[in-house]
């Protein structure tokens, strides 16, 4: 019997939650880098999922502590997943929690789109599900965005049984849900992220549409390019207010890099597949392009920056929604970092059957967009394990890496959390 793709090699899962302590490390990891780097991705506890997106969350860390790793722990998200009641409603609290681990306003959610975040502790065990004391009652995306002035959390739900099928979210510094509004789309899609600026909010209605013929069948979405692209535009201060849309050609975006305002034009760069395969549990064929929407004309210029086929872009999230200069991505074999002002990139090879994960930025200074490392796992076919890679954000040069006595398999999103 043949092995999905998604079951397989490093997609495979791993068996057992483990910690590990004796840690050997190459390179010297700096002083100042203490926290624990964490990622999340789907790692089916009965061996076998019939997608990629759809297995049980596992979170993996690393914790670095005066110039040491002190620890790499894997846990599961303690989920359950009854999705729906006795009386056919759906149950929020029910889901992977496979997607993104985030932190605010003092809590750490790992995060899946389709129900309620999971708080979990710094040492990665489950508190359980959150709905903002009872507030939030739509899913959350797994890519809520931190404002860096204002400190508010903002996100959206995407819903698919019957409308509002998408709802926006906004929550204070402290961590209170403020903004709920309902926002009118044609049907049901999978949105699974959106931009913020200073001044709005962005949505992506675009056509990976929910098909109830597909429930039974991995991911119950299809692309269907009759249903349009376009983008939803709405002003931070009127939350409530109208959302302007602005057609675009039909395309999917999973991921997006930054966006920012430049007088009455909103610059957003995102990696950009031309069309998608709902049912491939693997693989990517999104590049980084640029949409510029012009408020005053109300047009749209699309232009694609880069041919290399590259994922899970990331920035100084201190800039999340401000002009960002830098930006990063990775390749199948690769990390890139890309000069957005001057359009240029460099590139570091891990060689071969060496296969990165996302790396996100950890700060080495209080100025954003200054200087820091980029962490990420990088898996080792040779030896079967992976390490947590440090590298300079500005260069790409080594710094260090924890080899761990495990892999970690490939998975989706995660961040560093300074110590505090």
């Amino acid at each position: 019997m043949t092995v999905p793709a998604h079951l397989s090699g490093n997609y495979a899962p791993v068996s057992e939650e483990r910690t590990e302590t004796e840690l050997k490390v190459t390179g010297t990891l700096p002083a100042e880098l203490t926290g624990t780097y964490v990622r999340n991705g789907p790692n089916p506890r009965s061996g076998e999922s019939p997608h990629w997106f759809v297995g049980d969350g596992m979170l993996h860390g690393v914790r670095l502590e005066g110039g040491r790793a002190a620890w790499y722990r894997n846990r599961y998200v303690d989920t359950h997943r009854e999705f729906f009641r006795p009386d056919g409603s759906r149950d929020l609290t029910a889901g992977a929690a496979n997607t993104h681990v985030v932190r605010h306003a003092g809590r750490t959610f790992a995060l899946v789109e389709s129900s309620f975040p999971y708080e979990v502790t710094a040492d990665l065990d489950t508190v359980g599900p959150y709905d903002f004391d009872g507030r939030l009652t739509t899913a959350m995306t797994a890519h809520p965005k931190i404002c860096p002035t204002t400190g508010e959390l903002h996100f959206f739900g995407y819903g698919w049984g019957r409308p509002p099928y998408l709802t926006y979210h906004r929550a204070d510094a402290a961590g209170e849900l403020v903004v709920s509004r309902d926002v009118e789309v044609p049907g049901a899609t999978m949105m699974h992220d959106f931009h913020l600026t200073d001044r709005h909010v962005v949505f992506m209605d675009l056509p990976i549409v929910f098909s109830l013929d597909l429930v039974d069948k991995g991911l119950p979405y299809k692309w269907d390019p009759s249903y349009g692209a376009r983008l939803g535009v709405l002003r931070r201060d009127d939350p409530h207010g109208a959302v302007r849309w602005f057609e675009i050609e039909p395309c999917y975006v999973f991921h997006a890099l930054n966006a920012h305002e430049e007088g009455d034009r909103i610059v957003l760069h995102v990696m950009r597949m031309p069309s998608a395969d709902e049912s491939k549990a693997v693989g990517i064929s999104s590049s980084l392009w640029r949409w510029t929407v012009d408020l005053a004309s109300g047009t749209v210029r699309e232009e694609q920056l880069d041919d290399r086929v590259a994922e899970f872009p990331r920035i100084d999230d201190r800039l999340a929604g401000l002009p960002a200069t830098v930006g990063y991505t990775v390749t199948d074999r690769a990390l890139v970092r890309y000069d957005l002002a001057r359009g240029t990139s460099i590139a570091h090879e891990f060689g071969p059957g060496r296969t990165p994960n996302e790396f996100a930025f950890a700060a080495a200074d209080d100025r954003a967009g200054g200087a820091g490392w980029l962490l990420g796992y990088v898996y080792d076919a040779m030896t079967d394990t992976s390490d947590l890679v440090v590298r300079d954000a500005e260069t790409l040069e080594a710094v260090a890496a924890v080899h761990l006595p495990v892999r970690v398999p490939f998975g989706f999103h995660g961040d560093w959390f300074a110590a505090r």
